[in-house]
This record gives structure tokens, sequence and C-alpha cells, in this order.
């Protein structure tokens, strides 16, 4: 049971490998940017459940208080920065999918391939 226990990083390899077969089977760059966003998630998923301490508080420090445990605030915070990032990144590559869409008239990636060398 034991094992069980550990299910928020069983719910991270799950994300990370649906994000990571998504990008590599797929042919459609839509669902590229969408496997791209999965596997991202994931990342903060783990990124965000290594920091969990049990039984951790707030890191206010006050007089009179010895041996807490206390929470580090800086993934939670850096988290928040990438996830800013990755919105404005996956925007990003929306916007050259739809470029690509108006270039090649497609959006699968071996028929824009094959446009690009025939020309």
């Amino acid at each position: 049971m034991e094992l069980l226990g550990y299910y928020n990083y069983w719910v991270f390899a799950v994300l990370l490998m649906i994000g990571l077969y998504a990008v590599i089977s797929r042919g459609n760059l839509i669902k590229k940017l969408l496997g791209l966003s999965i596997f991202q998630s994931a990342v903060f998923l783990m990124y965000i459940t290594m920091n969990k301490v049990e039984g951790g508080t707030a890191p206010i420090i006050r007089d009179g208080v010895a041996e807490q445990y206390f929470s580090n605030p800086l993934p939670q915070v850096l988290i928040l920065t990438a996830i800013v990032v990755g919105v404005s990144t996956t925007a990003l590559g929306l916007a050259i999918v739809v470029r690509i869409k108006e270039a090649y008239g497609s959006i699968e990636e071996h028929e824009v391939f094959k446009a690009d060398q025939d020309s």
C-alpha cells in the first residue's frame, strides 16, 4: 500500500508520458503543442510536489519559536513564473501554426515538409 501513497508521482509520470507520446507520435502541429503543454504541466506538478514538507509552516520566524519545519516559498514563485512563460510560449506556438497554415495550407507536419521540399 505504501507504493500507492505516492499517487502524485504516479500522476506526474503518467502526464509526462502522455505529453511525450503526443509530441513524438503526432504529425499535427496543434496536437504537438498540446502535448508540450501536458508535458510542461507534469513538470510543474513534480516540482511543486517535491517542495511539500509534512508539518511545514509558512517561513515567518518569530522570537521564542524553535525547531519548526518551514516550507520554502521559492519553488512556488518559480513555478508561477514558469506558468506565465509556458502560456506565452504556447500562444507564440499557436501564432506560428496559424502562419504555417496560411503559407502551406496544412498543419500536418509531413505535408509541410513535402511542400517545403517541392519548392
